[in-house]
């Protein structure tokens, strides 16, 4: 039905019509990063909107359908919603993102939350303003099929998808075969991220310790808050994996369920290193602050020990300018080589108890 234009658009205008152009829509395959049918494993040849992927799928009763989307807004990724029946609060959560690592179940339907984990690559982490960056993957698990989304830059799965399409054997169990291939390819990111980390920890540590070498307590901060970004990622997922390995739903067949077991251990160990990541780094910030506070009172011994031999001439000179009278070195022939052989002694005794006690 054509839109009617408003009073207030046809005043002062004759007889012509006002014409309101309608917003363009984005085509959903602006989203849709890839839409494939799954059979025994294998990839079918073609091209695939999400209606045509998941009729074929019911009309051979066998595969799956794997829809790949990348930040989709809630107007674009609700045609998938209602042909697939996802739950609405699911599907608002993949749309909005920001949500800590979880598993979800609604009717049929699994819907799961991971963190990505990017290492930004930089010359020393006393300069880095950032090293760690994170995304979002979300995942609608059903009985035929699976739905990503993905928010940020850093958490493609092109290169997943390519390696699985050239293995049909893992494929065969079915979509929760590829929940398990892209949480294990998500983890075994985290230890390549850790590893990383680890080294500009330790680089960091080096520094701290190191005698002629100062490490600001703020750059401890940042790689606390970079490991804060790790623990965010790393430490709620432990549970949702865990739930997969143990049978927490038929969504997950047996033979996949025992790989996520080892999803689990890989899991474990990031987990233990990014726990210690944490403890180390506030060793770090005490160290550091040792080392200030000792460097300080270092300072102030030598601040201390110059003043006592700048004191030394100025008693002396005090004394000698007072001008009285009857001050018989006053006029004496040596008094004044005599008063600048006391002073440079007396500093000199100084220095080499300084010295001696090394507060020089």
């Amino acid at each position: 039905m054509p839109a009617i234009p408003s009073l207030g658009g046809l005043r002062g205008r004759g007889n012509s019509r006002a014409r309101v152009q309608p917003p363009i829509p984005v085509p959903l395959s602006a989203y849709v990063v890839d839409c494939a049918v799954y059979v025994d494993g294998k990839r079918l040849p073609g091209r695939w909107t999400h209606a045509e992927a998941i009729k074929e799928v019911r009309h051979r009763r066998e595969g799956f359908v794997w829809i790949g989307l990348h930040e989709p807004d809630e107007e674009q990724i609700q045609g998938i919603s209602d042909m697939y029946g996802l739950h609405e609060l699911a599907v608002e959560d993949a749309v909005q993102a920001h949500q800590r690592p979880k598993l979800e179940r609604y009717d049929d339907t699994l819907f799961m939350v991971l963190k990505t984990l990017r290492y930004v690559e930089h010359e020393s982490p006393d300069t880095a303003n950032e090293i760690v960056e994170t995304g979002e993957l979300m995942a609608f698990l059903g009985l035929d099929f699976i739905i990503t989304v993905r928010h940020g830059a850093h958490s493609g799965l092109a290169r997943l998808r390519g390696d699985l399409d050239g293995d049909p054997e893992r494929l065969k169990p079915g979509p929760a075969a590829v929940l398990h291939a892209i949480t294990d390819h998500i983890v075994d990111h985290y230890l390549e991220v850790t590893s990383a980390v680890e080294d500009d920890i330790e680089d960091m540590e080096t520094r701290v310790f190191a005698p002629r070498t100062m490490v600001s307590a703020e750059q401890i901060y940042l790689m606390k808050r970079e490991v804060l970004e790790l623990r965010r990622a790393v430490m709620p997922l432990a549970a949702p994996v865990r739930r997969l390995s143990e049978g927490f739903t038929r969504l997950v067949p047996d033979e996949v369920r025992s790989y996520f077991r080892d999803v689990d251990d890989h899991l474990i160990t990031v987990s233990e290193r990014v726990a210690g990541f944490d403890e180390l780094l506030t060793t770090l910030v005490d160290a550091t602050v040792a080392k200030i506070s000792l460097q300080q009172n270092t300072d102030m011994r030598k601040i201390t020990a110059w003043a006592a031999m700048i004191t030394v001439p100025t008693m002396i000179a005090g004394i000698e300018g007072m001008n009285f009278e009857y001050m018989p070195e006053l006029h004496w022939q040596f008094g004044y080589p005599l008063a600048l052989i006391v002073i440079l002694g007396a500093c000199l005794l100084l220095y080499r108890i300084f010295r001696k006690n090394k507060w020089l």
